[in-house]
């Protein structure tokens, strides 16, 4: 992790700016400035905290709302004078009650690629009490016959019209298309790269 004496704080008379993204979805949720005491209390406590220059204090967000930002990861700039962070938003990070101060939504997506990053690490240390680590053990034939299984109950599912069941029944089948992907060693990107040039062709 990022030490204090890393970071220049002189530039701005002891404050830095600071970018806060969603560590699942990559996403930009907000800029505030830390000095070294806020800086200090965001690692001490692993709750980002600010510096408020309107009340001349330190500011943890969400002591009040409860819309908590927790801490992940931290970067500092090439300069060592800004820094970027990565926290999981326990609600809303705006005042106004929205996502992001930027007025953007959320979007999950990129969760996608952190699953499949894991189901490769299941594979590659094989960790005991995982269902992933069992699917492997198991071999090629039953996690394609699970594919299969989850691809009908999706299709049953939409065929009664039952939301919640479509939802549940098309999670179970991405995920262990994620799992038959990883173990034909075939990555994610390639099939986003395939559909990226599908579209590409149809849209000239």
């Amino acid at each position: 992790m990022i030490k204090a004496d890393e970071l220049n704080f002189e530039k701005l008379g002891g404050l830095i700016p600071v970018v806060v993204s969603d560590s699942d979805t990559d996403q930009v949720l907000m800029l505030g400035f830390m000095n070294k005491e806020a800086f200090a209390k965001t690692i001490e406590t692993k709750l980002v905290t600010f510096f408020s220059r309107s009340r001349n204090t330190l500011w943890m967000k969400g002591k009040t709302s409860g819309n908590f930002l927790n801490l992940i990861d931290i970067k500092k700039d090439c300069d060592n004078d800004s820094l970027l962070i990565f926290a999981r938003p326990d609600g809303p990070t705006c005042h106004k009650g929205t996502y992001s101060c930027f007025g953007i939504e959320k979007n999950n997506t990129p969760f996608i690629d952190q699953l499949g990053k894991l189901i490769k690490e299941r594979k590659k240390y094989l960790p005991e009490n995982s269902y992933t680590t069992k699917l492997f053990k198991e071999g090629a034939d039953r996690i394609i016959q699970k594919v299969g299984e989850e691809a009908i109950e999706t299709i049953i599912a939409a065929k009664n019209r039952d939301k919640e069941e479509i939802i549940n029944e098309t999670s179970d089948l991405i995920y262990h298309l994620l799992v038959m992907l990883a173990e034909q060693e075939i990555e994610f990107d390639e099939v986003v790269n395939k559909l990226v040039s599908r579209h590409k062709i149809k849209s000239k």
